[in-house]
């Protein structure tokens, strides 16, 4: 559509192109989460579909050679997406859940992987670098949309409990298997399985996670009394330095950044960064996705006459998107059933694991990369396909599971124990409550506690910090300070 004036003002340069590509992906995908908000699904939905309009078969409002020259976004998304899954890995609360937790991820996750493998290389014969790939990816889960629909509902019980652990530790596993997959993939496409096509990049993982290991204790010294700036100079100093030394050994940096996220959470106890990062990082997350979206080959999933092992590749599409779901609810039922959980944790579990986006997308690119050509295109447009289908499913059943499960709407269930739940409160007891309510609300609309979410309270205690004068100074002039930024706002 816009061709002649892309190449009327890329005529001596595509700097102009790139720039007006890039901040047409940016408003384009802002405008998305107007209307997905309105129809209360996940800002990752609009990026995807946004992407797609833009791309080749819709609108074709940015060029295919930029959207090719922007590969790195990919990198760069997938560490800080990575780096904060590490937030959620803390030791403690493994050791507060015990292994029942592991138990329950490892079956979930692990059992819709072998069911798509089951299909995709015993049944459909699809080759084994295809299917241990898409197999890898399917025990990916992206929490986001249930967490959305957790705080519109306000659930809580031993269901939430529960959800959030496994959710926390899902995609660990996913990257794990996703690291071992793509080392099998890459033997099988070579001259054989030999030794060294398998154990080397698995070696390569190790070192990465032994370098994000130290990056992580490097990171927790540099941190200290480090002024808001100078920290997100720092971190994201690391996590691109962790994203070019695997672009320059041909490994992910996944494992290396959830890894140095996970010890600077657990040595540092400091989340203040993670909301840094979070806060700075939309923009990247964004462009991530609708350069995903520009991808998406809507000719090859539709037409008959695509097909990848003689099954039309909108076969595979909705065979997975069924499958996935069957071994999803499947292995978090049995894992539930073996580390003994109430019958509503074990029945409705499942329902909540469905939706798919985020890392999971971003592995099938590095995943296209890895097979290439049209095998590795059709990869990456089943995993969209289905992450978009996923993502408008998935809220529903995330909010039918935590009603089905007692989570609220109704009595809570049973606690992990077998014991009943608190019996309900008293009026005495909710008038009490409604008091201390109100007095936090008042308090967050006060001048003083102005900021309306972590990520801007941090920023703006950090900013209060760098405008203050270098000398100690008293309560009074901090206070002024203070006002004085909020001000600004």
């Amino acid at each position: 559509m816009l061709d002649k004036f892309y190449e009327h003002i890329g005529a001596t340069s595509p700097v102009p192109v790139v720039i007006i590509s890039v901040a047409i992906m940016l408003l384009a995908g802002f405008l998305g989460t107007r209307l997905t908000k309105l129809l209360k699904l996940p800002n990752v939905t609009a990026y995807i579909l946004v992407g797609i309009l833009l791309g080749p078969f819709c609108f074709d409002l940015v060029p295919e050679y930029v959207a090719e020259g922007m590969d790195f976004i990919s990198d760069i998304a997938l560490a800080f997406i990575a780096f904060s899954v590490g937030e959620y890995f803390r030791f403690s609360m493994l050791k507060k859940n015990g292994a029942k937790v592991v138990v329950i991820t490892l079956f979930e996750a692990l059992l819709a992987s072998v069911l798509v493998f089951v299909l995709t290389f015993f049944i459909l014969r699809l080759g084994l670098a295809f299917s241990i790939i898409l197999a890898a990816l399917a025990s990916a889960t992206a929490p986001a949309s249930t967490m959305m629909t957790i705080r519109q509902t306000h659930a809580r019980g031993d269901f939430v409990d529960t959800l959030f652990s496994v959710v926390a530790l899902d995609d660990v596993v996913s990257l794990i298997a996703y690291s071992v997959a793509v080392s099998v993939a890459l033997a099988s496409l070579g001259n054989g399985f030999s030794a060294s096509d398998v154990l080397l990049p698995i070696a390569w993982n190790i070192m990465m996670i032994a370098i994000g290991i130290g990056f992580g204790f490097l990171l927790k010294f540099l941190m200290a009394k480090r002024s808001t700036d100078n920290r997100l100079i720092v971190s994201i100093a690391f996590l691109f330095a962790l994203c070019g030394i695997g672009a320059a050994v041909d490994v992910s940096p996944l494992l290396g950044c959830m890894a140095m996220g996970t010890v600077y959470i657990n040595i540092s106890n400091d989340d203040k960064l993670f909301k840094q990062l979070n806060y700075f990082s939309p923009p990247i997350l964004l462009l991530f996705f609708v350069r995903s979206g520009l991808g998406f080959r809507l000719d090859a999933l539709v037409s008959v006459e695509n097909s990848l092992g003689g099954v039309p590749l909108l076969v595979i599409g909705v065979l997975y998107f069924f499958v996935r779901i069957a071994g999803k609810y499947l292995g978090a039922f049995a894992g539930c059933a073996i580390v003994k959980k109430p019958k509503e944790v074990r029945n409705y579990l499942g329902m909540a694991l469905s939706p798919q986006a985020g890392v999971a997308i971003g592995l099938a690119v590095l995943g296209a990369r890895v097979l290439g050509g049209e095998v590795g295109s059709m990869l990456q447009t089943i995993i969209l396909s289905s992450s978009i289908l996923y993502e408008l499913i998935g809220p529903a059943l995330a909010k039918l599971s935590l009603y089905l499960s007692g989570s609220y709407g109704k009595e809570p269930a049973e606690t992990d124990e077998g014991a009943p739940a608190a019996p309900p409160p008293t009026r005495e007891e909710e008038v009490a409550l409604l008091k201390e309510q109100l007095c936090a609300i008042q308090k967050e609309l006060s001048v003083k506690e102005y900021a309306r979410s972590p990520e801007e309270e941090a920023f703006m205690e950090a900013t209060v910090a760098n405008e203050a004068p270098e000398t100690s100074e008293t309560s009074v002039g901090a206070e002024y300070n203070r006002k004085k930024f909020i001000n600004k706002r």
